[in-house]
């Protein structure tokens, strides 16, 4: 690792294939803490390029559990996080919403490194259990429209880096990687990122597929659509701005879509708008994502139809019965 550390401190990159076999070594425990805290921080003081995020990313697929889901046309609705904002869980809500308009989701998520309360965190605040094999997960995909990957489950290979990231409390290059390696491999992905540099390099790789994605973030700061400020939204033919009112509502304050200061708060918020209890704000960030969401599927008409849907699956329960169905299974 000393040789890889001196190479990479002398402004050098690594190949996909270099990527690769550093990182399925890292999670082989061939590296002391120092030396895996040491490499993670390269990552920290300078953006990582495509080459190097395609050789992380092919080599915590190779070393994922396999998951077979008797569906083709799969959803992901996913952040890197890392945006410092401590918004309540969009698009863990968004995900839900999306479900309840009969869109079979696979939702990919970990415990909060750099926030407060991630995916894992509220779900398992509400009483869900992870579930670690193929047939639990179809059980949730049949009952509810969704089912929820946790991460360290089907990534073994994070288990090392752990308790380093949860130390760090910054976030880095696993925060990128996380919305690439969703073992369930979804057709269609809407994916919130934190910067424009990093949206660039998803959006490179993901041509490279056969992925149905949408890239978005807000250009005040957020890896999701905000409505506080313009979205700036990447895809396959392309990338355009959009303001809120383009999306249907009207700007928001910050404040309007704060998480809360704990798991307990996050849990509450979550269960407000789900319960029809949410704030006209808040509703309209859940409801923005979700239709960009359906969109991206190009299955569910333009962002008008799709907007009526996620709204129609928000305010008749739909989308709370998702949940309940896999609370309950």
């Amino acid at each position: 690792m000393k040789q890889i550390l001196q190479y990479l401190f002398n402004h050098n990159t690594l190949s996909k294939a270099e990527a690769k076999a550093i990182l399925i070594e890292i999670a082989q425990n061939k590296f002391n803490e120092n030396e895996v805290t040491s490499f993670v921080t390269v990552f920290l003081m300078r953006s990582i390029t495509l080459e190097e995020l395609e050789g992380f990313r092919e080599a915590l697929l190779a070393l994922s559990l396999p998951v077979e889901l008797q569906k083709d046309d799969l959803l992901d609705i996913v952040g890197t996080g890392g945006d410092g904002k401590n918004t309540f869980n969009i698009s863990t809500l968004a995900s839900f919403v999306v479900a309840g308009t009969g869109q079979k989701v696979a939702k990919h998520g970990n415990y909060g490194v750099s926030t407060i309360s991630g995916a894992s965190n509220v779900l398992e605040e509400l009483g869900y259990q992870f579930k670690n094999n193929s047939v639990d997960l179809q059980r949730d995909l049949d009952k509810g429209n969704i089912c929820f990957l946790h991460a360290p489950i089907f990534h073994p290979a994070l288990k090392s880096v752990a308790p380093l990231r949860k130390g760090l409390g910054l976030r880095t290059f696993f925060n990128i990687l996380g919305p690439l390696v969703n073992p369930a491999k979804p057709k269609y992905a809407l994916i919130g990122v934190y910067n424009l540099e990093i949206a660039r390099i998803y959006q490179y790789l993901l041509q490279k597929g056969s992925q149905n994605f949408t890239l978005v973030h807000a250009l005040d700061g957020y890896d999701e659509i905000s409505l506080t400020s313009d979205t700036k939204i990447f895809d396959k033919k392309g990338e355009h701005i959009h303001s809120a009112q383009d999306l249907g509502f009207k700007n928001i304050v910050p404040e309007s879509i704060f998480g809360g200061n704990s798991k307990q708060d996050s849990a509450k918020i979550f269960m407000d708008i789900l319960q029809g209890n949410g704030t006209d704000e808040q509703n309209s960030v859940v409801i923005s994502n979700a239709a960009m969401a359906l969109k991206t599927t190009e299955k569910f008409g333009n962002y008008e139809d799709c907007l009526a849907l996620a709204k129609e699956s928000l305010e008749s329960g739909k989308a709370l019965n998702c949940l309940r169905q896999i609370i309950n299974n």
